[in-house]
């Protein structure tokens, strides 16, 4: 294998997909540190799967955004994280811990489709987005997200079963939020 070999698998991965995939590692990261509490990188990465490098990455990007912490060490090169500890009330985490985080990883993958689709294999430089308004009760929308969820229940274990995976098949983001529209708070009922 040459080095324009190893160079054009990247730029395959990249340009098919493989953004997405920030996701999946970062949510794997923070569902391990709550497991185990605290990992290097390394660690993370033979547990994962992943380089290293990728995790210690990751690690840092949701540090910034203050989902995980350094854990206190004894010095040397290992360099632990943990879950961020929470010191007040108004530091805790929201019903949803990652929710935010989601949405945001979520709306940074959807951005960066927009700016570079066009380097996609033509195959796949179109989405599917849509949107819609519907005036539904608390029961319904349950119902129509139940539905959703019947409807990619045949896919969702191709994320662990690569080999049920058909050749063409790359990772899609299937994003779906149901949630009441709210008046805008300068408008009387």
């Amino acid at each position: 294998m040459t080095e324009d070999d190893v160079n054009t698998s990247r730029d395959r991965a990249r340009d098919t997909g493989g953004e997405l995939r920030e996701h999946e590692v970062r949510t794997a990261l923070l569902d391990l540190l709550a497991d185990v509490g605290t990992v290097t990188a390394t660690e993370a990465a033979s547990r994962l799967g992943h380089s290293s490098g990728l995790c210690s990455f990751h690690l840092r990007q949701l540090a910034r955004h203050g989902y995980v912490e350094e854990a206190p060490h004894s010095g040397g090169r290992a360099r632990p994280w943990r879950l961020r500890q929470r010191h007040s009330a108004a530091d805790a985490p929201s019903v949803e811990p990652f929710g935010d985080l989601a949405r945001g990883l979520e709306d940074e993958s959807w951005q960066r489709w927009l700016t570079q689709r066009d380097r996609a294999p033509a195959e796949w430089r179109h989405d599917e987005a849509f949107s819609a308004v519907a005036y539904l009760t608390p029961e319904e929308m349950s119902r129509v997200a139940d539905t959703i969820r019947r409807a990619l229940a045949p896919y969702q274990d191709r994320e662990q079963r690569p080999l049920a995976r058909p050749d063409t098949a790359r990772p899609v983001a299937l994003i779906t939020r149901l949630f009441p529209l709210l008046p805008d708070a300068t408008e009387r009922p």
